[in-house]
């Protein structure tokens, strides 16, 4: 159980200690700024700590986002800091000092939460402090002051507070205007209930499972639960993340499967989707794996862009500032929010469509709405980079270099290739991905396209030889996907075989759990998966060119089952060690990874 240190000359009347009680806190008093420390020194060093004044009046919510958030190791507001495991060293140093320069007494008027928060901050020590917004928190120095305070917590609805920040700072318009205004609500049910958000966001899976096993029956009953089931899915999405930001539930873990399974399930969806289609006579496999491969590209587009400029140095441009001015003018905010075709927006076209149509006409209107939104922001993303004046840092070209996902091949290659750093690397990957995708279509299944994929090695050696620096070079991670995840889609339907292209939607749904993984470990500040990973699965220029040389060496039947198999390999070892990475990483008590940008 975390422990508060009440500090201060305590208040008849005050509600301090109750509300810090209804938090979760066992409560200790300290005589004065000795008594303080001894306490602290008393608390076991894995517990959460706090040092609150006794005389702190404010709205229990703002106590709450001071004082629980699990995502930081140190946090303060007016009158109230707490410290993590991770932050009780850095806080027994400031205490100690604090006691010291006050010779172990606390002055009716001093605040000694206050005098140790300001020591941190001389420390460096970053100490957290939540935006409180409306939300009261203050430690009054006289009576009416204090009884102001008191009238201002009365004024103010917390609960109204909390639940209004419930929801997500950037949404979509259907998320917001059809989904928030009660999930919510949910959201609040479920946490009194003592329900998690793990909880909520494994029930989304299985709801989107069920979802895509009605849309494979074929049927139009099944099509229209498909539909239903598909949205009452997305509800739920909503309100894991909801229930972690009202009740402050952030965790490593839960980040992860937050993410990775609203890949699971609309790339599950899409295959019932195919499933369903193939039973009344239609296949539509293609379509299905055609839309996985253009809405992983999108992610990888919007990562690499966002990796190779979130901590750029001098990072202005004419293009992001005419972007800016466009979010303040209320109109455009929601147009440019639908039009790349949202998680929300997208679920909602996919269930009506389902619902409505057949699997071909939703494919065809997801692959042109996909097209459209990636076309939107990938040439903006191209605008703003060509008029940026930005210094892109180290640890930029190293998520970049993750991103790219390069194998052995790759690795050996660039020990060959020296000489200048040269802006040409972007070209490169997309010269490479072009010879070996427009190979596959042109000549399927033969020894030219594996001249092609070897062309493609030596391309992908030549963009990364150098660190990824470039104004575009973040455009070399999406050009890898597009090539690796494009040839064997056009390499499985030109098999002309059954069964080829739902092992090839096998296997980029393996690879690209893979490519997502990376993701989510850079942004958790946890580097790329272990390079032994990486090589034993082969690299994107491996797996590409082992697709190409297995096409033009096996019978189409063959060639299904190798990339059944390869799909299998590839889904069993990434799975294994991403699962025993993200535990492992919860139980050690990592930092969580919490986003609140854009919807994916």
């Amino acid at each position: 159980m975390p422990t508060a240190i009440l500090t201060g000359s305590p208040v008849p009347g005050s509600s301090i200690e109750g509300d810090l009680r209804s938090l979760g806190f066992d409560v200790l008093t300290a005589s004065d700024a000795g008594d303080a420390e001894a306490l602290l020194a008393a608390v076991p060093g894995d517990q959460r700590v706090a040092v609150v004044d006794a005389r702190f009046v404010g709205h229990e919510h703002a106590l709450r986002l001071g004082l629980t958030d699990p995502r930081f190791p140190l946090a303060a507001i007016p009158g109230a800091l707490t410290a993590q495991p991770a932050g009780r060293q850095a806080l027994t140093r400031a205490m100690a000092r604090e006691n010291s320069a006050s010779g172990g007494t606390l002055l009716a008027v001093d605040s000694l939460a206050d005098r140790v928060v300001a020591a941190l901050d001389a420390d460096g020590a970053g100490v957290h402090r939540p935006e409180l917004g409306s939300l009261v928190a203050q430690v009054p120095a006289d009576p009416q002051t204090r009884n102001e305070a008191r009238q201002a917590v009365a004024a103010l609805d917390d609960e109204a507070v909390r639940l209004k920040s419930a929801v997500k700072a950037r949404d979509g318009f259907f998320t917001t205007y059809f989904i928030s205004p009660y999930s919510r609500y949910i959201a609040r049910w479920c946490a009194r209930r003592g329900l998690t958000p793990n909880q909520v966001t494994t029930a989304s899976l299985i709801t989107a499972l069920i979802a895509a096993g009605c849309a494979a029956t074929g049927t139009r009953g099944g099509f229209v639960a498909a539909g239903v089931l598909l949205i009452a899915s997305f509800v739920l999405d909503c309100t894991d993340g909801q229930l972690a930001r009202y009740s402050l539930q952030y965790s490593t873990l839960g980040a992860w499967l937050d993410a990775t399974f609203d890949r699971a399930k609309e790339y599950a969806y899409y295959a019932g989707l195919a499933l369903g289609a193939a039973r009344g006579g239609d296949d539509v496999w293609a379509l299905a794996l055609g839309a996985m491969v253009l809405q992983t590209c999108r992610h990888v587009v919007d990562f690499s862009f966002n990796e190779a400029n979130h901590d750029a140095t001098a990072n202005t441009s004419p293009t992001a500032a005419l972007s800016d001015k466009l979010d303040s003018v209320g109109w455009t905010v929601w147009v440019r929010r639908m039009i790349v075709l949202p998680i929300g927006e997208r679920w909602a076209m996919i269930a009506v469509l389902t619902a409505a149509t057949t699997p071909r006409i939703t494919f065809y209107a997801l692959l042109v709405g996909c097209a459209f939104a990636a076309t939107y922001t990938t040439a903006g993303r191209v605008l703003r980079s060509l008029t940026r004046k930005a210094r892109r840092t180290d640890r930029a070209a190293q998520a970049l270099a993750d991103l790219a996902d390069s194998g052995p091949l790759t690795e050996a290659l660039v020990r060959l290739l020296p000489g200048r750093p040269r802006p040409t690397a972007p070209l490169s990957a997309a010269v490479g991905a072009v010879l070996v995708t427009l190979g596959a279509w042109m000549w399927g299944p033969s020894w030219w396209v594996v001249l092609m994929a070897g062309a493609y090695v030596l391309a992908c050696a030549e963009a990364v030889t150098h660190p990824l620096k470039g104004a575009l070079d973040w455009l070399i991670p999406p050009l890898f996907r597009a090539a690796e995840y494009g040839t064997v889609l056009i390499l499985a339907a030109r098999a002309d075989v059954d069964g080829a292209l739902p092992a090839a939607f096998g296997l980029v749904a393996a690879v690209a759990y893979h490519h997502y993984d990376t993701v989510y470990r850079i942004r958790g500040d946890a580097g790329a998966p272990p390079a032994w990973l990486v090589r034993t699965v082969g690299g994107q220029e491996g797996r590409t060119l082992l697709v190409a040389v297995l096409a033009a060496l096996l019978t189409a039947s063959q060639f299904t089952v190798a990339l059944t198999v390869l799909a299998v390999a590839v889904a069993v070892l990434v799975l294994l060690e991403s699962i025993r990475f993200w535990v492992a990483a919860h139980k050690g008590g990592a930092p969580a990874v919490h986003d609140e940008g854009e919807p994916a």
